[in-house]
């Protein structure tokens, strides 16, 4: 009982709010299943790592090295962990309704607005330009673009980067039909859009990867560990011959990686990193980010309308944000609420993949701007 009090006195403040926040994470992720695979594991590694002496960090003067340290400079330091997800990412997507309309690439774009505005204010409120960069890259609502950016760029902000990314990627069913409706009216929400049935071959969507990692290695070659690992993922996809291969990508390699990722992620959670007003005025620029990428997008769909006649519904453009699939269902159930018989979920799917394409093609921009 004396040890078990000794101990519980040890434990500061700050920790305790660590150890009550990575609760809060778990309680997301196992009540509202807001991003399970990673919450779960960053809120359990928060309390780990907030333990006094814990085995699991490196301690001060110490020779032992702690074994999430050992998982930081193995998975994260070298971008491995990131990487090996979008291999399933890329193998989980299907590019069919991008190919179907290619000018869904124009929203995929157009919703990036929200990464360089948040950039400009970052820096007006005195983060420099790398640490505002990587605050900036949560607008991408890409968890793994974001831990790759930061790490590169700001490894200090990483912690509160990745949970600021994989929180709002879990709230974008209350983040953007707030930001949407902020912008558009009923009448606009409402717009109907013919759908077109036509075919995508399949040598089409074999060459589409290939073409998409030439492409970017020739306009950001910065990009390429980002482009180059999705797309791949997505040629075991559509190939053919490597189902195997595509599903263990979409299953098992995905799986493992989002538990070491999560967990080591943690290592950055302690409360001398975590809790100061930094932390919170990054999170506050991460919504930011995420509102204007939204907002962004759908602006870009009025002034489309300007010239056409066969009017887009705004909210296409909104769901250009790289959050894959759940976007594009924010965007067809808000659809639904203004006309029950109104279908744009094929459109939606279409800007929300182009979205995962503009985000790590961003991404890679900004790095090869620091290098």
């Amino acid at each position: 009982m004396t040890q078990l009090l000794e101990g519980i006195l040890s434990v500061s403040a700050g920790q305790l709010i660590m150890m009550a926040l990575g609760g809060l994470l778990i309680y997301l992720g196992i009540k509202k299943e807001y991003e399970p695979t990673l919450l779960i594991p960053m809120g359990l590694g928060a309390i780990l790592v907030n333990f006094p002496n814990s085995g699991l960090v490196t301690q001060a003067g110490s020779e032992t090295i702690g074994v999430l340290n050992i998982l930081f400079d193995i998975g994260i330091a070298t971008e491995l962990f990131p990487l090996l997800i979008f291999i399933g990412i890329g193998a989980m997507i299907d590019f069919g309704p991008l190919l179907q309309n290619p000018f869904m690439l124009l929203f995929g774009a157009a919703a990036q607005f929200g990464i360089f505005f948040t950039i400009a204010i970052a820096v007006l409120f005195g983060f420099d330009l790398s640490q505002a960069a990587s605050i900036g890259i949560i607008g991408a609502a890409d968890g793994p673009t974001s831990i790759f950016v930061a790490n590169k760029l700001a490894p200090e902000l990483l912690g509160p980067i990745t949970i600021a990314a994989y929180s709002y990627m879990a709230l974008v069913p209350i983040i953007q039909p707030l930001a949407i409706k902020l912008v558009t009216t009923k009448k606009e929400r409402a717009i109907r859009m013919t759908y077109k049935a036509s075919s995508v071959s399949r040598m089409t969507k074999i060459l589409f990867p290939i073409i998409i990692t030439i492409v970017a290695g020739f306009i950001s070659p910065a990009s390429l560990p980002l482009v180059g690992f999705l797309m791949f993922g997505n040629l075991l996809r559509e190939c053919g011959v490597l189902d195997r291969l595509s599903q263990s990508a979409q299953n098992e390699l995905v799986n493992l990686v989002s538990i070491l990722l999560g967990l080591t992620i943690s290592l950055k959670m302690t409360a001398d990193q975590f809790l100061n007003g930094q932390t919170l005025m990054i999170i506050a620029f991460g919504l930011v980010a995420f509102i204007m990428d939204t907002i962004g997008g759908v602006l870009f769909a009025k002034f489309l309308n300007l010239f056409r006649k066969e009017k887009i519904n705004p909210m296409i453009g909104g769901a250009g944000i790289s959050a894959f699939p759940m976007s594009a269902r924010v965007i067809q159930k808000m659809a639904a609420e203004e006309d029950k018989q109104n279908f744009v979920l094929h459109y939606a799917i279409g800007a929300n993949v182009a979205g995962q394409i503009a985000s790590v093609i961003a991404g890679g921009m900004i790095l090869a701007y620091f290098s």
